[in-house]
């Protein structure tokens, strides 16, 4: 993640569901929770400064819902990564938005898309460089 960018939220009702969730989906792409906390979890770089993304429940108490046009897009190391985070979040409770493969928004552009039990939206894409 870019060192501009400080932290991502993403609401859940469920906890539990989501920390197994995220704990697989996250590890292809070599982020690793981070924290765990009563009401939410956190995700970054084994050595990063700081936690990225976090997974919590809402703080006003209602319901979390997923944003309509909300997607995080987490960077992965490799084509490969973007399968395997793919293959895990499917595993683990999450649904498909688009399997892996070369998309049309630049050369190498290559993303999978998914969405968490609590209906956010996720991408992983590897982007090839020359």
């Amino acid at each position: 993640m870019a060192e501009t960018f400080l932290y991502l939220t993403l609401g859940t009702g469920d906890l539990p569901r989501a920390t197994r969730f995220y704990d697989a989906a996250l590890a292809p792409l070599g982020l690793v929770r981070r924290a765990t906390e009563q009401t939410e979890v956190g995700y970054g770089l084994p050595g990063d400064v700081t936690t990225r993304l976090w997974i919590t429940l809402p703080f006003d108490g209602r319901p979390a819902t997923p944003g309509n046009g909300t997607m995080p897009a987490l960077l992965a190391p490799s084509r490969a990564a973007v399968e395997a985070f793919h293959a895990a979040a499917l595993a683990h409770g999450g649904s498909d938005e688009g399997a892996p493969g070369l998309r049309p928004y630049g050369p190498g552009f290559f993303a999978a898309y998914v969405r968490d039990p609590d209906g956010n939206k996720l991408s992983a894409v590897h982007l090839d460089r020359p």
